[in-house]
């Protein structure tokens, strides 16, 4: 099923435009994750004199993205906030990160109206009587304690939509640039399954062999342990830093008895999601 350009009923029409960048239509309320643009071939920067090579395209530039009401960054990345979205986005959007992204984009680059969360701390935009609930969650984008020292910052995200005044309707996980880790564990306690989870894989590794992101067989088995009910995943094969394919999760999740959960959606894809239990992802 393709999306329309208007609100399709109670339900969570998303667009996957590349890398861990995702376009989320609830009614009237449009979020926008981790805007990357660079194009293929371009170089993203990411600290410390490293770079990688974008080897997609996305299927959106800034300037084809409808009104957008908030954008939910997971980290101040360079293949996750790149040079073309800092240059072409509305500096009035508000921005939900972490409190070490939050105050960079407002001090160095004039995102007036942003917000730091910590983990497990909340804020909720709405529009037209409708409301997206962000809450931060925990990440950890490395596993020794120096390497985390070096990197930035990095949250998941618990986004739930509903009518202002109502119950939630759909919740939405978004892992952020983190590797399995115990500490990912309290989410299942605090949330109940979420009824989708974009998932950031790719294996991500950087000199020396160090895994900043999950691969195939860290994804599935954190799909494993919270069970959302459809799955996206996200944030792989886009860089040449990545290297966990699609496949290595998609084999991993069927093993573990998981791949139906799985949503098809390609780079430049579209998905409906509808709410209520036992509903079914359409793409298109």
């Amino acid at each position: 099923m393709a999306l329309t350009d208007g609100f399709t009923g109670d339900a969570l029409d998303l667009r996957f435009i590349g890398n861990a960048t995702v376009l989320l239509r609830y009614g009237p309320v449009t979020l926008l994750t981790d805007p990357n643009f660079l194009h293929q071939g371009e170089y993203a920067y990411l600290g410390y004199g490293l770079l990688s090579r974008r080897l997609t395209e996305p299927a959106l530039a800034p300037e084809d993205l409808p009104r957008v009401d908030g954008i939910v960054l997971s980290h101040l990345h360079g293949d996750h906030w790149d040079r073309r979205a800092r240059r072409s986005l509305d500096r009035t959007i508000p921005v939900l990160s972490t409190p070490h992204a939050a105050r960079r984009l407002r001090v160095l680059h004039g995102f007036r109206r942003t917000a730091g969360l910590r983990t497990w701390q909340a804020l909720t935009l709405e529009r037209g009587g409708v409301r997206a609930t962000v809450t931060a969650l925990p990440g950890r984008h490395a596993g020794h304690p120096v390497l985390r020292g070096l990197l930035p910052p990095v949250m998941g995200s618990m986004i739930e939509f509903g009518a202002v005044g109502g119950p939630v309707r759909l919740r939405l996980y978004v892992s952020g640039d983190t590797l399995l880790y115990d500490g990912l564990a309290e989410i299942g306690r605090r949330f109940p399954a979420a009824d989708l989870a974009v998932l950031h894989l790719g294996g991500t590794r950087l000199p020396g062999g160090f895994l900043v992101t999950m691969n195939g067989a860290q994804g599935a088995e954190l799909v494993r342990r919270l069970r959302p009910r459809a799955v996206l995943p996200v944030h792989y094969e886009d860089y040449t830093v990545m290297r966990s394919p699609l496949s290595a999760f998609l084999a991993e999740a069927g093993r573990l008895g998981l791949g139906d959960r799985i949503v098809p959606c390609p780079h430049g894809g579209r998905a409906c999601l509808p709410a209520g239990p036992g509903a079914t992802p359409m793409v298109g």
